[in-house]
């Protein structure tokens, strides 16, 4: 069954609601007319006076942040005297984005959930046999739309099409120890699956799969420290171009590779500096090769260039779960028009910020009102 769950309005809506609150109080108490409060100000990255990249657009909770009511659904709610129901996410942990249909893993819910924004919907997929998740994670999309989704209880990747209907399952208990992500590849013929591997196991390496056959058919790396090693890899993302990146946790560092599996460059170590990492985790590329790295300790996501210099970092750890506020930022992604997203798993949320150049009404991701104003 899917999970329910009362309406939580959006963040705006919220905010207005307290500051009405708050104005009635003070007029009962001291009979003052209360200060006019300031509008609701999207953050912006980099922050004044620097010249913005970036800036807030949208939260994602519930299915009510995209599907529209149809004149039948309200007619119910307003004759029954029903509340609206919400279904949003549990324990989110990944991202993927394909012209503008948000795929959010859950692993609680054991679902991938899809937030439609063109076409205002909201569906699950993975809730029922063949293809049916037990712990899903990591997730991509193929240039064909077909979605890849590591199930780490199942020991499997997960494919299904366009349409959310289960394709085939790939790996088994023989091929993986703690299968945590993917990425494809971006001529869509290969899949990098990261084994993540333990405490107790050497395992800790990645898988790479021939596409047009299912077949696991190379391993690269080993556990370790050296160049070309991993410690508790994590998460794996592709490039335009064919590089793909790692982030190799257990050694606060991200690892790059050609298209041709060779080690390209790594930066990154352990500290508490912009450009190094505490808990490195979820990873992307932009249409320029420019690579997204979060982490969950600082609350926020790097940007680094192709040769891994620090460029930006936006948003930091905070307890109210407002925009650019993240308490346990776990997964990222940038589509195709430059939107990111990210996923925080502690406030249930997927926030997304634009390109500061790109209109509110521009790219598959647009919201549909703004769009058609």
């Amino acid at each position: 069954m899917p999970y329910k769950i009362g309406r939580r309005p959006p963040f705006s809506e919220r905010v207005t609601t307290l500051f009405a609150a708050l104005s009635l109080l003070l007029l009962a108490g001291c009979a003052a007319t209360p200060e006019p409060t300031a509008p609701f100000e999207p953050p912006v990255y980099p922050p004044p006076p620097a010249e913005p990249r970036f800036i807030f657009e949208r939260t994602l909770l519930y299915n009510n942040d995209i599907e529209e009511m149809t004149g039948q659904q309200r007619f119910r709610l307003i004759a029954t005297g029903e509340a609206r129901q919400a279904r949003g996410m549990v324990k989110p942990f990944d991202v993927a984005v394909h012209r503008g249909k948000v795929y959010v893993t859950d692993s609680v819910q054991r679902a991938v959930l899809l937030f439609d924004i063109p076409g205002k919907r909201f569906s699950e997929i993975g809730t029922s046999r063949p293809g049916a998740l037990t712990k899903p994670l990591g997730i991509d999309v193929g240039l064909n739309g077909h979605l890849y989704v590591a199930d780490i209880s199942a020991l499997r990747i997960m494919e299904y099409d366009a349409n959310g209907q289960f394709v085939r399952r790939m790996g088994s208990k023989e091929v993986f120890n703690r299968p945590t992500d993917v990425a494809v590849s971006s001529d869509g013929t290969r899949l990098y699956v990261v084994d993540t591997g333990g405490v107790e196991s050497e395992t800790h390496n990645i898988v790479v799969f021939d596409l047009a056959t299912g077949e696991a058919v190379k391993i690269i790396g080993q556990r370790g420290t050296e160049a070309g090693e991993f410690n508790l890899p994590l998460q794996v993302t592709t490039s335009l171009s064919g590089e793909w990146y790692v982030v190799d946790g257990g050694n606060f560092r991200v690892q790059g590779y050609n298209k041709d599996d060779g080690l390209k460059l790594a930066f990154g170590s352990i500290g508490r500096y912009p450009g190094q990492f505490a808990r490195p985790k979820g990873i992307a590329t932009d249409a320029d090769g420019n690579i997204y790295v979060i982490d969950s300790a600082f609350g926020n996501v790097q940007i680094f260039n192709e040769a891994g210099e620090l460029l930006l970092f936006m948003g930091q750890r905070g307890q109210s779960g407002i925009p650019g506020r993240y308490m346990l930022p776990s997964g990222i992604d940038v589509d195709e028009d430059g939107r990111i997203y990210i996923v925080d798993q502690f406030f249930r949320k997927v926030d997304i910020f634009r390109p500061y150049a790109l209109g509110a009404d521009e790219g598959y991701a647009a919201d549909p009102i703004k769009r058609d104003e």
